[in-house]
């Protein structure tokens, strides 16, 4: 079956609430392609890999997390930027970004389904004075060391996270995919045990240190993949279209 570009993209619209949330990037539709759409190819950043393998998939729509046309970047289309639009209009595909609204989503959100892959019961927002904050904090069924925890992430993720270990077990976790590590202060005040993000930086070393808790860092793209893979299967259930999640594999 297919369905128009423009029912689909506003019902992607409509469900993530795209509108209400401020961001760094346009949301929703990024290019237009042809106008009925069959076949959604889905991924988390809409790298040149990707459009290949789109192409290759014979995809009317790319679905990611990573768009296109972020504030402060050169609007000029040269180089890389140029090669990649001229992928999306040469073969009419439409490319669909959802950046902070997929972060958020109750759902099929990055964080939630982050969750749901590390058997997390979501309490709640990682800190609820400040709704831009996209982090959330839960708990653990069972207490785990920080090693057991990390072997989980590790078999979860199909990468080796970066752990640094505090000396407590793990009973309360905060975490935030992508580079989420900055809310590792909040994660503190929030009493974890544990902080996830995606990213480390260097202070936050020092900060899981002093604050005796353990932090770790699974990777930007590892802890991203799974909420537009929930979204693009949304979305084909929704209208009985055909999704494809292809992942390319990125080590940051």
């Amino acid at each position: 079956m297919a369905v128009a570009l423009s029912t689909l993209v506003e019902e992607a619209d409509r469900y993530l609430a795209s509108s209400r949330i401020a961001d760094y990037c346009p949301n929703g539709l990024q290019v237009e392609g042809a106008p009925q759409v069959t076949r959604i190819v889905s991924g988390v950043t809409a790298s040149q890999a990707l459009l290949d393998a789109a192409v290759e998939a014979d995809a009317d729509l790319i679905l990611v997390h990573h768009g296109y046309f972020w504030k402060g970047e050169n609007p000029c289309v040269t180089g890389m930027k140029q090669r990649r639009l001229k992928t999306l209009l040469k073969h009419d595909i439409s490319l669909l970004a959802y950046h902070l609204p997929l972060d958020l989503h109750a759902e099929v959100g990055n964080n939630v389904q982050l969750a749901r892959q590390l058997d997390i019961t979501v309490e709640g927002p990682l800190d609820p004075e400040n709704p831009k904050i996209v982090g959330l904090v839960g708990s653990l069924s069972e207490p785990m060391t920080p090693r057991d925890f990390a072997r989980k992430v590790q078999e979860v993720m199909g990468r080796e996270p970066l752990l640094i270990e505090g000396e407590q077990m793990i009973r309360r976790v905060g975490w935030c995919t992508g580079g989420g590590q900055g809310y590792i202060d909040q994660a503190v005040l929030a009493g974890v045990d544990l902080y996830l993000s995606g990213e480390a930086s260097e202070q936050t070393f020092h900060s899981a240190r002093e604050n005796g808790i353990s932090f770790i860092a699974a990777g930007h793209h590892a802890t991203e993949r799974y909420g537009v893979q929930a979204l693009g299967d949304y979305l084909a259930r929704r209208f009985a279209l055909e999704h494809i999640f292809i992942d390319c594999p990125n080590p940051i």
